[in-house]
C-alpha cells in the first residue's frame, strides 16, 4: 500500500487523529504502516524483546516508555528481531540506541532521541492496554500510518484514492 500522511489526513480528516509532531526517525524506513500492538514499560526493555520475538505480522508495537530519557528500550539487536519476525515499525515514546545500525534495517522506528545507555530488564510493564501520548490515543487493533511528515492513527485500516 502506498500512501502519504498528508494526504490520509486530507482525505478523512474526521477518522484520523493526528500524532504531536514530538518524534524522529531512527528505522530504515521511513514509511510504515500497520494494525497496533501496545506495550507501556519505562526504562526496562524486557518485555520489548518478548513482543517482537512474536510474529509481527506486519503491525506496528507502540511503546509507551513514559517520554524518558535516561536509557533506551531499542537497539540494533532488538531491532533485526522485529524485521526477523514480520514487525512493519514501532513508535516509542522514549529512546533508542545504536542509532546508525537501525538505520540499515527495513523497519520503521519513531522515537524521541537517541541514548547510548541500555534499559533495565526486570520485565516491568503492560501488554495490549490503551496507551495516550503525542496527544493521541492509541488502541491495540486500531491503524498507524507514518512517514516522513508525521504519524496518523484511525480506529479502521483507510483506503487510499
Amino acid at each position: 500500500m502506498s500512501f502519504a500522511t498528508t494526504d490520509l489526513s486530507d482525505q478523512f480528516p474526521d477518522q484520523v487523529q493526528i500524532c504531536d509532531p514530538i518524534f524522529r526517525d531512527f528505522g530504515g524506513a521511513n514509511t510504515f504502516h500497520g494494525q497496533i500492538s501496545t506495550l507501556k514499560c519505562i526504562e526496562d526493555n524486557a518485555l520489548v524483546r518478548q513482543c517482537l520475538s512474536a510474529p509481527g505480522a506486519g503491525r506496528v508495537l507502540v511503546v509507551d516508555g513514559g517520554g524518558s530519557l535516561r536509557s533506551a528500550l531499542l537497539g540494533d539487536q532488538l531491532g533485526q528481531l522485529a524485521c526477523d519476525n514480520g514487525w512493519a515499525g514501532l513508535v516509542i515514546f522514549g529512546c533508542v540506541r545504536d542509532a546508525a545500525g537501525l538505520a540499515t534495517l527495513p523497519l520503521g522506528i519513531k522515537a524521541l532521541a537517541a541514548h547510548p545507555r541500555k534499559s533495565g530488564k526486570m520485565g516491568w510493564g503492560t501488554l495490549a492496554q490503551p496507551l495516550r501520548f503525542a496527544g493521541v490515543e492509541f488502541r491495540p487493533g486500531a491503524y498507524l500510518y507514518a512517514d516522513e511528515d508525521g504519524i496518523l492513527v484511525a480506529d479502521a485500516a483507510l483506503g487510499t484514492a
